[in-house]
């Protein structure tokens, strides 16, 4: 798959085509991360970091846009969730659509091509940790085949105050551990 073709086209939204990540779409892609921090329920951080420490930071493979013409309208990336060797198969998701381009199947979109992605480069464990305050993201992931798995109380500060966080686990549908091997 070359990094000039589009990921997969989707037959429901023509509006938009998936396509891989490049360091190109950055700044697109950090406005919209800003404008998910700036809602105060979409992550921990409090600012967009360089392309160089996002970069570093996330997986290699399954990191996606969304895109309309010349219109970045959301992406989606993986993050390890551990150094250490046993939990190779296991990443973290993130998944930001600007503001708007929500309701309109992006996001939703955006995670199964995720998923996919994940599968094909032998993760067999994706999680997400969201604010509970963050419906939409809930509903999102659960519709997507994420279940809870609990409730992590003042798992972090976020503007000096403590928030909970639900965490949510999709296990892969891949079976055989051959997959796994590739990791």
């Amino acid at each position: 798959m070359g990094s000039e073709e589009p990921y997969m086209s989707t037959s429901m939204h023509d509006k938009f085509q998936i396509s891989h990540m490049r360091s190109e779409h950055w700044e697109k892609v950090a406005n919209i991360y800003s404008e998910g921090i700036a809602t105060g329920n979409a992550t921990f951080e409090t600012k967009v970091p360089t392309w160089e420490q996002w970069d570093q930071s996330h997986l290699p493979f399954a990191r996606l846009v969304a895109i309309a013409g010349d219109e970045i309208l959301g992406w989606a990336a993986l993050t390890p969730v551990s150094k250490r060797s046993a939990y190779a198969g296991v990443a973290d998701v993130s998944v930001y659509v600007d503001s708007r381009a929500r309701a309109q199947g992006c996001g939703r979109t955006l995670l199964n091509a995720l998923i996919a992605e994940s599968e094909a480069n032998g993760v067999w464990t994706l999680q997400a940790s969201i604010f509970p305050e963050n419906v939409a993201s809930l509903e999102l992931h659960r519709k997507a085949g994420f279940r809870d798995v609990g409730r992590r109380e003042r798992i972090g500060k976020l503007n000096g105050v403590w928030r909970d966080t639900l965490l949510l686990e999709r296990r892969s549908g891949i079976t055989g551990v051959d997959k796994y091997d590739k990791l």
